[in-house]
Protein backbone atom coordinates (compact mmCIF):
# COMPACT_ATOMS: atom_id res chain seq x y z
CA UNK A 1 0.00 0.00 0.00
CA UNK A 2 1.05 3.41 -0.95
CA UNK A 3 0.98 5.53 2.52
CA UNK A 4 1.49 8.36 1.06
CA UNK A 5 -0.99 8.98 -1.26
CA UNK A 6 -3.36 8.02 1.72
CA UNK A 7 -1.62 10.68 3.67
CA UNK A 8 -1.63 13.64 0.64
CA UNK A 9 -5.52 12.88 0.82
CA UNK A 10 -6.10 13.19 4.92
CA UNK A 11 -3.43 16.17 4.85
CA UNK A 12 -5.57 17.78 2.37
CA UNK A 13 -8.76 16.94 3.92
CA UNK A 14 -7.64 18.27 6.94
CA UNK A 15 -6.07 21.78 5.46
CA UNK A 16 -8.88 22.52 3.67
CA UNK A 17 -11.28 21.64 6.77
CA UNK A 18 -8.94 23.88 8.63
CA UNK A 19 -8.23 27.06 5.72
CA UNK A 20 -12.04 27.11 4.91
CA UNK A 21 -13.14 27.30 8.41
CA UNK A 22 -10.40 29.60 9.69
CA UNK A 23 -11.43 31.66 6.33
CA UNK A 24 -14.71 32.34 7.12
CA UNK A 25 -14.19 32.84 10.59
CA UNK A 26 -11.60 36.01 10.17
CA UNK A 27 -14.05 37.09 7.14
CA UNK A 28 -17.00 37.63 9.29
CA UNK A 29 -15.64 39.03 12.50
CA UNK A 30 -12.73 40.77 10.94
CA UNK A 31 -15.22 43.02 9.42
CA UNK A 32 -16.17 45.66 11.97
CA UNK A 33 -12.33 46.66 12.43
CA UNK A 34 -12.16 47.07 8.46
CA UNK A 35 -14.82 49.28 8.49
CA UNK A 36 -13.76 51.13 10.84
CA UNK A 37 -10.21 51.84 9.50
CA UNK A 38 -12.79 53.10 6.22
CA UNK A 39 -14.95 55.16 8.29
CA UNK A 40 -17.97 53.21 8.11
CA UNK A 41 -17.51 52.98 3.87
CA UNK A 42 -19.37 49.28 3.40
CA UNK A 43 -18.55 49.25 0.04
CA UNK A 44 -14.83 49.40 0.32
CA UNK A 45 -15.01 47.50 3.58
CA UNK A 46 -16.92 44.41 1.73
CA UNK A 47 -14.69 44.57 -1.27
CA UNK A 48 -11.58 45.02 0.87
CA UNK A 49 -12.98 42.02 3.09
CA UNK A 50 -13.17 40.04 0.11
CA UNK A 51 -9.86 40.54 -1.47
CA UNK A 52 -8.25 39.86 1.92
CA UNK A 53 -10.15 36.69 1.75
CA UNK A 54 -9.23 35.35 -1.83
CA UNK A 55 -5.55 36.48 -0.56
CA UNK A 56 -5.78 33.49 2.43
CA UNK A 57 -7.18 31.04 0.71
CA UNK A 58 -4.43 31.80 -2.09
CA UNK A 59 -1.66 32.22 0.57
CA UNK A 60 -2.40 29.26 3.12
CA UNK A 61 -3.71 26.73 -0.42
CA UNK A 62 -0.81 27.30 -2.13
CA UNK A 63 1.84 26.62 0.86
CA UNK A 64 -0.12 23.38 1.61
CA UNK A 65 0.20 22.16 -2.15
CA UNK A 66 3.99 23.09 -1.71
CA UNK A 67 4.14 20.73 1.46
CA UNK A 68 3.62 17.88 -0.88
CA UNK A 69 6.81 18.34 -2.97
CA UNK A 70 8.88 17.78 0.96
CA UNK A 71 7.11 15.41 2.37
CA UNK A 72 9.07 11.63 3.08
CA UNK A 73 8.38 8.54 2.24
CA UNK A 74 6.05 6.80 4.53
CA UNK A 75 6.42 3.55 5.33
CA UNK A 76 3.68 2.49 7.96
CA UNK A 77 0.38 3.94 9.67
CA UNK A 78 2.59 5.18 12.63
CA UNK A 79 4.65 7.30 10.29
CA UNK A 80 1.37 8.12 8.24
CA UNK A 81 0.09 9.65 11.29
CA UNK A 82 3.25 11.65 12.57
CA UNK A 83 3.88 12.86 9.02
CA UNK A 84 0.13 14.76 8.78
CA UNK A 85 -0.08 15.80 12.51
CA UNK A 86 3.03 17.83 11.84
CA UNK A 87 2.39 18.79 8.79
CA UNK A 88 -0.83 20.20 10.15
CA UNK A 89 0.94 21.50 13.44
CA UNK A 90 3.15 23.68 11.06
CA UNK A 91 -0.06 25.17 9.28
CA UNK A 92 -1.85 25.95 12.42
CA UNK A 93 1.09 27.60 13.68
CA UNK A 94 1.70 29.66 10.62
CA UNK A 95 -2.09 30.91 11.08
CA UNK A 96 -2.03 31.72 14.26
CA UNK A 97 1.53 33.69 14.01
CA UNK A 98 -0.31 35.55 10.84
CA UNK A 99 -3.08 36.37 13.13
CA UNK A 100 -0.93 37.81 15.56
CA UNK A 101 0.49 39.55 13.32
CA UNK A 102 -2.34 40.93 11.69
CA UNK A 103 -3.88 42.07 14.97
CA UNK A 104 -0.34 43.91 16.17
CA UNK A 105 -0.70 45.81 12.84
CA UNK A 106 -4.74 46.32 13.75
CA UNK A 107 -3.67 47.65 16.52
CA UNK A 108 -0.57 49.88 15.52
CA UNK A 109 -2.83 51.26 13.02
CA UNK A 110 -5.92 52.08 15.22
CA UNK A 111 -3.49 53.82 17.83
CA UNK A 112 -1.93 55.88 14.65
CA UNK A 113 -5.16 57.10 13.46
CA UNK A 114 -6.48 57.78 17.23
CA UNK A 115 -3.23 59.92 18.05
CA UNK A 116 -3.84 61.74 14.46
CA UNK A 117 -7.51 62.52 15.73
CA UNK A 118 -6.58 63.86 19.22
CA UNK A 119 -4.27 66.38 17.98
Amino acid sequence: MNYNILSYGIFALITCYIIIWVGRLFHSNGRVFILSFFHNRKDLTDTTNNLLLIAYYLFNIGYAIIQFSYWERVQNVTEMISSIASKTGILIFILAALHYNNMLIIYLISNKTQKSINH
